[in-house]
């Protein structure tokens, strides 16, 4: 098969055609034409699949200026004698074409009229073509928007958003076409922006640019079809915040918060997990509204962590600061409304112990306790012990931002730009400015708690082989100290059980808790140096009371 989508100022063409010598595959290339309606054409010999659409429909492709003003295939699926096409474009209702014959230019209506943005069309030839004809987009301006929404309005023409065009003409780049489809609102469409002196209202990033077109919905606000969108998806940011000059959403998509390793949909976790390990869930309790039951499988996108209608407050539009210093956990079980504190780290809102104890025996700490080891608030210390927060959280002026968020300028293709949304620690740059030769350091710091980490670990399992008691000895030999879910430095079966527990003595269950709260802290030291050598030397201590005879 090969195939070709052709995109231009009022129509966007998709056709298939069948190929002896490539049976299999399709090409999709692009091109300009005109644009406002969508036609496609599909010889149905060998269409090949594509993913299915989800239950909650999301812009599933980056455009150039955020919701796409006009159709925009994204799959096709082929059935026994059907054709599902699928497609992305402003709230409307959509009516599809079919042709048997493009030379003749006739088509008939197939199927009723839909503003889902899906069909599936019964197929009665086995060559058929077809035309998808959608709304034209009529964009009309913030201003439209005012009457109905004031205060977000108003807001948010204060973000830098809204000054986008003015950012073009600093650099002298005003009117150069490849940049103002995503510094002004539809730039290049019907209604879009064309200029400054015909079309001021629509010079900036506006409402629109996110929404999708919406001067059908300001004149008739009752009309549930004409609403524009209000999407979460990431991909809505990525058409515009892409590329080598500003790879946001590119690095973004290589990042563990644009990934859900677990169904959050599922009843029990959407409320407990689902409030750090998915954007949609954490956006509904944000805003206080009903749980995403069926959409909760999104990870943590541009808007969990950036409200794009504030203009006031914290840098960069987030919803939280880059540091704090205060101790917070949010708990699985915490009611969110109740214990949410918007005055902590950014990062810190997920990043934290989810209140870990050491009386727990079922299964260690959370992977995430990265904000408490940073401020010394986690683990279990003898009495009369303290600790606090470690240098790092006191002198990097915007803590875990500071070091695994680095920013680089654009300087050429081959030296593209960094925004530091992989939110990994690349280089060693902001270290040298208070570290000499800060790798070597980092090397050493991390080995010293690695060696600490393995020594205690050895100490356990020779406690479980020869000191533990004799049921746990026999049954579990080495996991004799494990939690009943072992964690990731046993392997092989199950812990003791919840009854067998109580047989562990409580400086091993402290111990343990130690070990793994720094294992899972996942820095080995670097976030708070001190804090982490001092739990670990008291779990060391703890074991050898129970090993000495």
């Amino acid at each position: 098969m090969s195939g070709r989508l052709i995109e231009g100022r009022r129509t966007a063409f998709f056709a298939v055609v069948s190929a002896p010598d490539r049976q299999s595959s399709m090409k999709i290339e692009n091109a300009l034409l005109a644009r406002g309606i969508l036609a496609l054409s599909l010889t149905l010999i060998s269409v090949p699949a594509t993913v299915r659409a989800q239950a909650v429909e999301h812009l599933t492709i980056t455009q150039p200026g955020g919701m796409p003003g006009l159709p925009v295939v994204t799959g096709i699926e082929r059935g026994s004698n059907s054709v599902t096409i699928q497609w992305d474009g402003p709230p409307g209702y959509y009516r599809i074409y079919e042709s048997q014959d493009l030379a003749n230019g006739t088509w008939q209506q197939a199927g009723p009229p839909v503003a889902a943005r899906r069909a599936t069309i019964t197929v009665l030839h086995s060559n058929a073509f077809f035309r998808v004809s959608g709304p034209a987009p009529q964009y009309a301006g913030s201003q439209a928007c005012l009457e109905c929404h004031e205060s977000i309005h108003n807001e948010a023409m204060h973000t830098r958003h809204a000054h986008a065009l003015d950012t073009l003409k600093q650099i002298h780049q005003a009117n150069n076409p490849a940049c103002l489809v995503c510094h002004t609102v539809g730039y290049g469409l019907p209604t879009g922006f064309v200029d400054e002196s015909r079309t001021p209202h629509l010079a900036g990033v506006q409402c629109e640019n996110c929404h999708g077109p919406a001067a059908a919905h300001a004149a008739n606000d009752s009309d549930p079809t004409l609403r524009p969108r209000a999407d979460f998806a990431s991909t809505v940011c990525g058409g515009c915040h892409t590329g080598s000059h500003h790879p946001t959403y590119d690095e973004w998509k290589t990042s563990g918060h644009a990934v859900v390793v677990e169904d959050m949909n599922a009843s029990s976790r959407i409320d407990s997990c689902g409030r750090c390990h998915s954007g949609s869930v954490r956006l509904a309790m944000l805003k206080n509204g009903p749980l995403p039951h069926g959409d909760a499988n999104h990870g943590i996108g541009c808007v969990t962590c950036h409200d794009p209608h504030r203009s006031t407050g914290h840098p960069a539009q987030l919803r939280n600061p880059t540091a704090s210093t205060n101790d917070y956990f949010l708990s699985s079980s915490d009611v969110f409304a109740d214990t949410y504190d918007p005055d902590i780290n950014v990062c810190a809102q997920c990043h934290n112990h989810r209140g870990a104890t050491w009386t727990s025996s079922t299964r260690p700490p959370h992977h995430s306790p990265q904000y408490n080891m940073l401020v010394g608030t986690v683990g279990v210390l003898p009495e009369g012990m303290t600790s606090g927060v470690g240098a790092h959280g006191r002198f990097v002026e915007k803590q875990c931002a500071g070091c695994h968020m680095e920013k680089a300028e654009y300087e050429s293709e081959a030296h593209p730009a960094s925004t530091g949304h992989r939110f990994n620690v690349s280089t060693y740059a902001s270290c040298g400015q208070c570290h000499p030769f800060p790798e070597l350091l980092a090397a050493f710091a991390t080995t010293a708690v690695s060696n600490q980490i393995v020594q205690l670990k050895e100490a356990l399992d020779l406690w479980g082989e020869t000191r533990a008691p004799e049921p746990l000895r026999t049954k579990y030999g080495a996991l004799a100290w494990e939690y009943t879910t072992p964690g990731s430095l046993s392997a092989g079966g199950s812990g003791p059980s919840s009854s067998e527990q109580a047989l562990i003595p409580e400086n091993i269950r402290k111990a343990r808790f130690n070990l793994y709260v720094v294992l899972y802290d996942g820095s080995f030291g670097v976030h708070n140096g001190a804090h982490a050598s001092g739990l670990l030397e008291a779990a060391r201590n703890w074991v050898r009371q129970e090993l000495d005879p």
